[in-house]
Order: structure tokens, then C-alpha cells, then sequence
């Protein structure tokens, strides 16, 4: 295959991907919106609510613990476009089934989409340097973060849209149609550039070989460890949209929540544009410096957030978290994938482990200290963690160079 026609397939293969993801991740918050609320209405429980939303998370965590295997095993385009006709099939019951029989099966099938959402991602992002050309990998990550951020703020805005005009039924019906534009998108990928296919070991095995590999990579293992940290910080803002909203425009909460959600994901598609800019060259060293610039303008500009009582300054603070939040994802996408061929699929399980674990303990952690705490301090306490292990890891940095 001629060089031209190679760089033309690359092209092809990153814009089927980041349309595939966009959609994907529009459809994963369309039905975790849509899904939340159905659930609430049918048993009138927010204790089934939380069960629903641990199952969700149980799904993630089980995922990123098998998904190695999984993919040494069933690697390539079918497994991903599978993974999203399975989560199609997971919400027909709810279309051909009564709502007193649908109760029952609701963890059940939450379990099942937080499964094959977290496989989906590990998939696609362990894998995507076999279809896309090394010089066009950290673009094609700051578009998916793009599409990623764009897509959960549509998913979760029309999906409120879509139940006022149609009812669950059309959410449910438009969901499915969702995974199954993802699947078709998949498809037509193409395997360009040769891997290094390691063979199928023990789950004990790949994680005693990648804990070899972070040892000789130890600006990465730490930069793992402030992505969990980060994580729970990001689960403790997540639980205080509402109070913040409240406490801005008492009467109109909603829509303030929605005006944050938005403008936070422009900042986080312009962060992720600069990301694709800012990278274009640089080495590994360049991709931890700008993930550790990321997280400090993530998290401090969270924290700053919800200091705020005006909508005005809380939403021009907000961008400036969403700008950090799309530079410290690419950058630490970018970074995983430049580790070798047998070190890059566990070392997406391990990422996905540590963001849905993370984010499942920092939703229950969280919560109480809301009854008891403003959300400014609250925020300061979560966010503080990322920045001090920031400050940790850059004062490490400069006495190691």
C-alpha cells in the first residue's frame, strides 16, 4: 500500500472513530439521564435510584478487571461495534415490556451498559494506534475529547427535551438508534499499522507485567495516581451542580445547571483543540508537563467555581475548569498510547478501574459532607487532593531532572 493511500485510510479511520465516539458518548448520557429519572418515577425510591446508579458503576469496574483478557481474545472492529449492539438490545425490554415487569430487570441492564460502555472505551482507545498514523494520534484524541464533551452535554440537556414531547418511550427508542449509528460507524475501520499481538496470560500476569512497566515509567504511575485523585474530585462537583445551581438562582436551578454543564464542556472542547496544537511534535515529556497544567487549571478553576453566588463569574470560571479538563485528557490519552503494544490495553484497564472506582467511592464520600459543609468547602477538600499530590510530583520532578 502506497504511503498516500495509507495516510488517506489514517484520515478515514480518525473521523469514523471520533463520529463513532461522539455519538456513543451522547447515547451513554442520554440513557444515564433518561434512565435515572425512569427509574425514580417507576419505584418513587431514591434508594433504587442509588442501587441503579452503584450497578452502573459495578458494570465499569467489572469491565476494566476482564477487558484485558477480553481483548487479547476478541481484539478488532466487530468487538467494538458488538459492544454497541449489545447496549441496544439491553434497552429493547424497556420498549416491548410493561413498566411493572421492567423494575425488576433495571439493575440488571444498568450492570450491562456500564459493562459495555467501559469496554467500549478501552477498546477503542488501546486499540487505536493500529488504525491511526502515530503523527495524527494526539489530534484525532483532542477531537474524541471534543466529541466526548459535546455529546454528554446534548445527551444530557435533550434528553429532559425528549421525555416532555415523547415520553420514555422516545428516549429509549432514539438511545438505540444512537448505538446502532456507533456500530455502523465502527465497522468500516481498517487495521493500517501493524501491533505486537501479546499472547494470552493470566490476569495476574498482565498486572504483574504492567506494574513492571509503570516502575520503569514513573512520571506516568503518577500521573495515574492524580487521575484518581482528580477523580473524586470530579465525582464531589458532580454531586454539587445541584446545591451550587440552588444557592445561584434559587427558582431557577435547572436551567442555571444547564447554562454550567454547557458552558463547561465549550472550555473543555477548546482545552482539548489546544491540546491537539500545543502537542504536535512533542515528546512524552511534553505530554506530562501539559497534563499537569491541565489539572491545575481543572481543578482550580472548580474550586474558584463554587466560591461563586453569581452566575456571571461562575460561569466564566467554569470555562476556565473545562479548558484545564480537555488539555489533561488528551494529554494523558496521548501519553498511555505511547507505551508499548503489550503495556497499552492493561494499562487502559487500569485507568478505567481507577476513573470508575474513583468515581464510584467519591459519589458516596461526597454526599454526607454536603449536609454538614458549604460546597465551596467541599470542593476545596476533594480538589485539593489533585493539587497537592500536583505540587508533590512537580517539586519530584525538578529534584529527579
Amino acid at each position: 500500500m502506497s504511503d498516500d493511500r495509507q495516510l488517506y485510510l489514517s484520515i478515514r479511520n480518525a473521523r469514523l472513530i471520533i463520529f463513532a465516539r461522539g455519538v456513543s458518548d451522547f447515547g451513554a448520557f442520554l440513557n444515564l439521564v433518561a434512565l435515572s429519572t425512569y427509574v425514580y418515577w417507576l419505584s418513587q425510591s431514591v434508594v433504587f435510584v442509588s442501587i441503579f446508579l452503584a450497578c452502573r458503576v459495578t458494570g465499569g469496574i467489572v469491565a476494566s478487571l476482564f477487558g484485558i483478557p477480553f481483548f487479547r481474545r476478541f481484539a478488532g472492529r466487530g468487538t467494538l461495534a458488538g459492544l454497541d449492539l449489545a447496549r441496544a438490545l439491553l434497552l429493547m425490554p424497556l420498549l416491548v415490556l410493561i413498566p411493572a415487569h421492567q423494575l425488576n430487570l433495571l439493575p440488571f441492564i444498568a450492570f450491562g451498559i456500564g459493562l459495555c460502555n467501559s469496554l467500549f472505551a478501552i477498546g477503542l482507545n488501546s486499540q487505536l494506534p493500529t488504525w491511526v498514523a502515530p503523527e495524527q494520534r494526539v489530534n484525532t484524541n483532542a477531537w474524541i475529547t471534543s466529541a466526548a464533551a459535546t455529546g454528554a452535554v446534548f445527551g444530557s440537556l435533550l434528553s429532559g427535551l425528549l421525555i416532555a414531547t415523547g415520553g420514555f418511550e422516545a428516549v429509549f427508542a432514539a438511545n438505540i438508534g444512537t448505538y446502532v449509528i456507533a456500530a455502523c460507524l465502527v465497522l468500516p475501520l481498517r487495521a493500517l499499522y501493524r501491533s505486537t499481538v501479546a499472547a494470552h496470560r493470566g490476569l495476574a500476569a498482565e498486572w504483574q507485567e504492567l506494574t513492571k512497566g509503570l516502575r520503569g515509567a514513573p512520571v506516568l504511575a503518577a500521573m495515574l495516581l492524580i487521575s484518581m485523585l482528580d477523580t473524586l474530585g470530579s465525582a464531589a462537583h458532580n454531586v454539587g451542580w445541584p446545591v451550587l445551581s440552588q444557592l445561584i438562582s434559587p427558582d431557577t436551578a435547572k436551567t442555571v445547571m444547564g447554562y454550567l454543564l454547557a458552558v463547561w464542556a465549550c472550555g473543555k472542547f477548546v482545552g482539548a483543540r489546544l491540546a491537539s496544537v500545543i502537542l504536535r511534535g512533542r515528546s512524552t515529556h511534553g505530554m506530562e508537563r501539559l497534563f499537569m497544567l491541565g489539572v491545575a487549571l481543572m481543578s482550580s478553576g472548580f474550586v474558584l467555581t463554587f466560591q461563586q453566588t453569581e452566575l456571571w463569574l461562575a460561569l466564566l470560571l467554569v470555562v476556565w475548569a473545562g479548558l484545564g479538563d480537555g488539555l489533561s485528557e488528551v494529554a494523558l490519552i496521548s501519553r498511555a498510547q505511547s507505551e508499548p503494544d503489550s503495556l497499552r490495553l492493561p494499562l487502559f484497564s487500569l485507568l478505567t478501574l481507577i476513573q470508575m472506582a474513583g468515581f464510584g467511592v467519591g459519589m458516596l464520600v461526597a454526599g454526607p459532607f454536603y449536609l454538614a459543609w458549604t460546597p465551596a468547602q467541599v470542593i476545596i477538600l476533594f480538589h485539593g487532593l489533585p493539587l497537592t499530590a500536583l505540587v508533590i510530583m512537580a517539586l519530584w520532578m525538578r529534584r529527579r531532572a
